[in-house]
């Protein structure tokens, strides 16, 4: 027990309880965002810079209002950015608008269908906001090449998609995500692809640091009741991983002993 006594995530450098990470997009109002989020547990909540008001519309609401960053680490992000420059300019907007907040999650989407990551411009924008001060989590596909040039870089996280964003499709491929973990010096976060409880506890299990998730809590349909569910999950997943899970054997194997069983006459 002495592990999950004391296994925070640390990202950056600073320790979470909760490895449950959750975004602010989708929900009906603001009201439900806040009171999924609570459920949720989360302690870092991303925002979608160039699709949330933060501050850069003043006679807006603002999300800050009800996240507040006294409470959580709020994780600007870069969606709907297709270019590294856009993602670059966007990075440095949510800086000015947050004080100097320097800890951004960097996505570089290839096209509109799909919203799989552009790679090639991922890795140039990280590079720049790296030389910029910038702490990166970055959002990529699952290629274990791809990823380490991004650790390389100095990215504070690597997060590979389970599937297309929004598409709740789970995790497809977990062989590749193990060989990221194998590799990696830095936290491996499952981002996108998540569409329900047992998605969440599979990335875990896997011994994923972390899971990032927008939609599959808020387009469900208890928004708040899945938040719920997604905090559980994240921790039973954990909970198994450190528990070390049975090995897997072709044949039946008896749950009680055989020895001094006493012979039918």
């Amino acid at each position: 027990m002495s592990e999950q006594l004391n296994d925070p995530l640390i990202i950056a450098g600073k320790s979470y309880n909760s490895r449950l990470l959750v975004g602010t997009g989708k929900y009906k109002d603001l009201e439900e965002t806040r009171l999924a989020i609570e459920a949720s547990g989360a302690e870092i909540v991303t925002v979608a810079v160039r699709r949330t008001n933060i501050g850069q519309n003043p006679d807006e609401p603002n999300l800050l209002d009800v996240i507040s960053p006294d409470r959580y680490t709020i994780l600007p992000n870069t969606a709907g950015c297709f270019t590294a420059a856009d993602a670059v300019r966007t990075c440095k907007l949510a800086r000015e608008l947050m004080d100097g907040h320097d800890l951004v999650k960097l996505e570089v989407l290839g096209d509109q269908k799909t919203l799989y990551p552009n790679v090639v411009d991922t890795l140039k924008a990280a590079e720049e906001l790296v030389k910029d001060g910038f702490k990166v989590m970055v959002y990529t596909s699952d290629d274990p090449i791809v990823a380490k040039q991004l650790e390389e870089i100095g990215c504070v996280a690597i997060m590979p998609l389970g599937s297309m964003i929004g598409s709740g499709l789970g995790i497809l491929n977990p062989h590749n995500i193990n060989i990221i973990m194998e590799e990696a010096k830095v936290p491996v976060l499952v981002d996108a692809g998540v569409g329900t409880a047992s998605d969440a506890a599979v990335a875990m299990e896997m011994g994923c640091e972390a899971v990032l998730m927008n939609t599959a809590i808020a387009a469900a349909r208890d928004p708040i009741l899945m938040a719920s569910a997604m905090r559980k999950a994240i921790e039973a997943g954990r909970e198994a991983y450190l528990a070390g899970r049975m090995p897997r054997k072709k044949y039946a194997s008896a749950s009680s002993p055989l020895d001094g069983i006493i012979a039918a006459k």
